[in-house]
């Protein structure tokens, strides 16, 4: 066996390509893999077709694959992920947005709207309507964001925050606007619980 050449203990004929004589020494490997004698001889082999192959590509009797010559052209780089807006936000911003179902969003803001019908429409006794329908602004906001995931200190921050930003800006932009549009019959207590239920819904639907 000593007398052949590496061709010949391989099985393959000199003028194999070199995968088919890849595939041969993979198939010799998996074969004699536990004779170490055997797989010495298989490598070694292997490794004096590759070195003939070489010398005779230098040569340029034939052409090497460019597997070989480059074998860096064959790590592929990894796919680009499209992200989207929501995965390339900040890892606190994705702990607390929520991409809801049409259902999270109409449900709630059925709800809002009607208190906003309430809060506008309804003149007897104004000042405790308003603060009954925030009450009832409030609770449904509490509840819509506690079912997501049922962390209610977390419903009730998030609906405390809403509540005091909504009114807060609500009346500096009642101030602005109110006397510019003379058609709105809005007071500046109704205008600003209107905004805070837009703000609440927002909060409700789209945050947990």
């Amino acid at each position: 066996m000593s007398e052949q050449n590496p061709y010949e203990k391989l099985g393959v004929s000199e003028d194999a390509s070199f995968d088919e004589i890849q595939d041969v020494r993979n198939r010799l490997l998996e074969q004699y893999s536990g004779d170490a004698k055997h797989l010495e001889v298989i490598e070694a082999a292997y490794d004096a077709i590759l070195m003939e192959r070489l010398r005779m590509r230098q040569e340029g009797k034939i052409k090497v694959p460019e597997r070989i010559r480059f074998p860096e052209n064959l790590v592929k780089s990894p796919p680009k992920e499209n992200l989207t807006p929501r995965e390339q936000s900040p890892a606190w911003l994705q702990r607390i947005l929520d991409k809801p179902t049409p259902v999270d969003v109409l449900l709630p803001g059925a709800w809002y709207v009607g208190l906003s019908a309430i809060s506008t429409f309804y003149q007897a006794g104004s000042d405790q309507i308003l603060q009954l329908t925030l009450v009832l602004g409030v609770c449904v906001s509490i509840y819509f964001l506690n079912r997501k995931e049922g962390k209610f200190g977390r419903a009730v921050l998030l609906t405390l925050i809403g509540l005091t930003t909504g009114l807060i800006v609500g009346g500096l932009v009642a101030n602005l606007l109110l006397p510019q549009i003379q058609f709105l019959t809005l007071n500046q207590n109704q205008f600003s619980t209107v905004v805070t239920f837009v703000l609440l819904w927002l909060i409700s639907s789209f945050l947990r």
